[in-house]
């Protein structure tokens, strides 16, 4: 038994060097050879140029090279949790393990590994991996408790018995009492009470059950294991415990329920649908290149060869950037030298938009562009392009008209996109300081270009996959930034949303605002029949997830964004995502999906309760071999003096059991 608990604790200690390792293999984005690049972070050498986005941790120490807007948050290095502004004249220095919480930059990399600050800081800490979980620290304090009532039985077995030989009661084998007053062998007498000392040491033993623990730290490392398979990293053990109980899940769409693979299939000018983009007049689609090339984070390199462009970026990023250059003709390399950026106002979950002010070279003319969610665009502006380039103003009538185009591509379940510009003079820039380095974009009166429809198809077992949960008690919650009529058509075709309930989708389906504004109460009392939150921002999840709690829900929540990581630390189980999950996100979840799947989500559920029935199943088995024996052998040893069960028979029933 103890070579097996050493084995075992062996092998569990063995696993978390592997997790650990898996977990700190970050993938980082590069520029080798004018090509963007991922590559493990254990790859990054000095001389790299690594591209930092919002979310993303830096992978070593180095030097700001260009950007926009970069600030970075170092309270993991320094202790200080005010937000550090990184730029070239000031303060270019990055530090490995601080994490960018606005803007984008390229990085020059100048040490990396032990020679860098936090290699530094954490080559004088040890890794503790020997904290007990919470369902090993209750079986512990179970075995405590049985192995008090064994030791208690097995002194009263010793009390019984010393008195029965030593007021001659007890026989040997020849049926001579082995004690009394006239023969007082020393030797004999020992060897009695050493007998007598065994006999209540084994019952003892045998009432001890210590393979509980055993068992839960097997199952728990053959659960992780299997579940690494499944495309589930474990990253804090009791999680795999929790999921078991898991009566709640509020889950993502994008990239989580459907595949994350965009395609531009719909483009509206105006009022109207294009079909042939050469139709498109020159100065529009001018406006188009800048508002697509400059406002993006991705890139576009197209090899000598004139093969097809390699384009980097989030999904919608890439849809995006592939529709410009292959369909409207734009050269990304062009727009770059053609344009100086002044300032970036990048995408974050709130706006829902991300602007850039430029200035042209040749004619110093100042533009805002802005790109984002589609009603949201709309609401800044004030005119729209027509087809022929003519600006008209955008009336009552003509709002409402592209509002409906708006609706209808979203119940089609297309991810809607909306372009918007205006042309200020260098005197209207307004400024957000008295240095005036930080110019403001401007957000209202602008030109509506035009509003492109994205496709994201379901995953493939998504449906079955919610089926299952359900079967399982569990209540699967979709909580989005897209517009309500495209969360309720991929709603519905996940299976989370049923047709034949659409009378009750007034309490189902909510948009994020609503929810924040409703008190309290109201929220405590409709949060159990909301099935749909369209709109929400971080916050909206956080809400949600407090209330479910507040209502003794056990609560699993999937995230990818930095600013999701409120919401995954206050669930009860974390799960972020592998591909497109920040590395806020990432530390902050308990389960890393590592192929952002729903299905992986589904089956983390099922070895959660496997743990669960695994180990009540041993716990039934140990107790009732364990106080079975405990009560043969009290009557036995009381009764004739001998113990029919011994401590290997125990042992050998624990080993049974593993099996």
């Amino acid at each position: 038994m103890l070579a097996q608990t050493a084995l075992s604790n062996f092998r569990q200690e063995l696993q978390f060097h592997r997790l650990s390792k898996i977990s700190s293999n970050i993938k980082v984005e590069v520029l080798r050879g004018r090509q963007r690049q991922q590559v493990s972070i254990f790859d990054t050498v000095v001389g790299d140029v690594v591209l930092l986005k919002l979310g993303d941790q830096i992978p070593a120490d180095g030097l700001f090279l260009d950007g926009h807007s970069l600030q970075v948050d170092e309270s993991s290095m320094t202790g200080e949790s005010d937000h550090v502004e990184v730029d070239s004249a000031k303060n270019p220095f990055l530090l490995s393990g601080a994490k960018v919480v606005d803007g984008y930059a390229q990085m020059l990399v100048t040490s990396v590994g032990m020679n860098t600050a936090w290699g530094e800081m954490m080559s004088l800490i040890s890794q503790d991996t020997n904290k007990r979980t919470p369902l090993q620290a209750r079986l512990d304090k179970l075995t405590s408790s049985i192995g008090k009532v064994g030791l208690i039985v097995a002194f009263l077995v010793l009390v019984v018995l010393l008195i029965r030989y030593f007021t001659g009661n007890t026989k040997d084998e020849y049926g001579n009492k082995e004690y009394s007053g006239s023969n007082k062998n020393i030797d004999n007498v020992l060897n009695g009470v050493v007998r007598i000392v065994s006999a209540a040491v084994t019952i003892g033993v045998v009432a001890i059950p210590e393979g509980l623990p055993l068992a839960v730290t097997l199952t728990l490392a053959y659960s992780m294991k299997r579940m690494m398979k499944d495309q589930a990293m474990v990253r804090k053990l009791q999680a795999c415990e929790t999921m078991g109980s898991a009566t709640v899940i509020c889950t993502d769409k994008t990239g989580t329920l459907t595949k994350n693979e965009m395609e531009v299939t719909k483009f509206w000018l105006g009022q109207e649908p294009i079909e042939k983009h050469n139709s498109i007049k020159q100065n529009v689609s001018e406006l188009f290149h800048q508002g697509v090339g400059l406002n993006t984070t991705g890139s576009v390199y197209i090899p000598l060869s004139g093969s097809k462009p390699n384009i980097s970026g989030s999904p919608t990023e890439k849809a995006i950037l592939y529709w410009a250059v292959s369909d409207l003709g734009m050269d990304m390399e062009k727009m770059k030298l053609s344009y100086d950026i002044l300032q970036v106002e990048t995408f974050n979950s709130d706006k829902k938009r991300s602007g850039v002010l430029i200035k042209k070279k040749e004619d110093k003319s100042i533009h805002v562009h802005w790109k984002g969610a589609a009603e949201m665009i709309v609401a800044m502006c004030s005119s729209y392009y027509e087809t022929d380039g003519a600006i008209k103003s955008l009336d009552e009538e003509s709002r409402s008209n592209i509002e409906k185009i708006i609706q209808g591509m979203a119940a089609s379940s297309l991810r809607c996109i909306a372009f918007a510009h205006t042309q200020i003079l260098e005197e209207e820039i307004e400024y957000s300081n008295d240095e005036k380095t930080h110019p403001r974009l401007k957000e209202d009166e602008l030109i509506l270009l035009g509003v492109v429809g994205l496709k994201d198809p379901c995953r493939p077992g998504v449906l079955n996959a919610v089926k299952i949960c359900k079967s399982a008690g569990v209540q699967i919650k979709m909580i989005t930034g897209d517009n309500v009529y495209t969360a309720k058509a991929i709603a519905t075709e996940c299976g989370i949303l049923q047709i034949e309930d659409e009378a009750n989708y007034g309490e189902q389906v909510i948009e994020g605002v609503e929810f924040r504004n409703y008190t309290h109460e109201e929220r405590m009392e409709k949060v159990d029949n909301i099935l749909l939150m369209a709109r929400s921002s971080p916050f909206n999840k956080l809400l949600m997830v407090q209330c479910l709690k507040q209502k003794n829900h056990v609560v699993a929540v999937t995230g990818d964004g930095t600013n999701d990581a409120p919401a995954l630390k206050e669930a009860d189980i974390g799960l972020s995502m592998g591909i497109q999950g920040t590395e806020v996100a990432k530390e902050s979840s308990d389960i890393i999906i590592l192929d952002d799947n729903f299905n992986s989500v589904a089956t983390v559920l099922r070895w959660g309760r496997c743990v669960y029935n695994n180990i009540q199943k041993f716990i039934q088995f140990q107790l009732t071999v364990n106080v079975a024996a405990l009560v043969i052998n009290f009557i036995a040893e009381v009764s004739a003096g001998d113990v029919p069960l011994t401590a290997w028979c125990s042992g050998s029933c624990n080993r049974a059991a593993y099996q």
